[in-house]
């Protein structure tokens, strides 16, 4: 999957958020010490979905009041700047980024120790904007190698199924899809919903993260 396929089926900036944060709450109950997906609403000014599988391959969205900006990163992909002897950029990879979004390309936390971004995808959405969009006239390698653009899939319209497939695949455990949709939709979290996905955590223990991810709580 190419960034051009996956900017196709990307939903809208709210909902993408929406997901972002449900993946971050899924993933705070079931592993609280290493997270495979987190969501920070105090990236500077800005909020950010982060994924990391501790393997050299991660992918984050910033949200801004210009819109979404996603920074894509797979270490094996041929286009990778590693694979660069000078470290440059796979051509075309942001041609046509909006001024608004350029700041993300200098984020220090998407360089390398000498400061120049990596990335193996790019992609936006400014606010207010139709669709999805990434750099112009990328031509990708002949070898079918990817640009890591389907890391973002868990996040498309069947996102339930997908963290069901993901748990049991990563975690090697079962949970239950309507567990899954009631964290997806956003209602308020109950200790029962809490337990259901992990037995040793308790809803109050979320207290924290739940603020800080920006989900809804139960009233008390």
């Amino acid at each position: 999957m190419s960034a051009y396929e996956i900017a196709a089926q990307l939903p809208a900036v709210d909902v993408l958020r929406g997901r972002c944060r449900a993946l971050a709450v899924l993933e705070r109950i079931v592993d609280s010490s290493e997270p495979y997906y987190a969501y920070t609403s105090t990236w500077g000014d800005d909020e950010a979905a982060l994924m990391s599988n501790g393997c050299g391959d991660e992918w984050a969205v910033v949200f801004t009041a210009d819109g979404a900006f996603i920074r894509v990163f797979d270490h094996e992909s041929e286009m990778s700047p590693y694979c660069d002897p000078d470290r440059e950029l796979w051509p075309g990879l942001v041609d046509g980024l909006p001024a608004v979004f350029r700041p993300q390309v200098e984020e220090p936390a998407f360089s390398d120790g000498e400061g120049r971004f990596v990335a193996t995808a790019v992609l936006w959405r400014l606010a207010g904007g139709d669709r999805w969009c990434a750099g112009e006239g990328i031509a990708f390698p002949a070898d079918d190698s990817t640009d890591g653009s389907g890391m973002l899939a868990i996040m498309l319209d069947d996102i339930v199924d997908r963290y069901v497939e993901f748990a049991e695949d990563y975690y090697e455990i079962g949970v239950d899809p309507a567990i899954v949709a009631h964290v997806v939709a956003h209602r308020p979290l109950t200790d029962a919903v809490v337990r259901a996905l992990n037995p040793d955590v308790t809803l109050a223990e979320m207290q924290k993260d739940l603020a800080a991810i920006g989900y809804p709580m139960a009233a008390r």
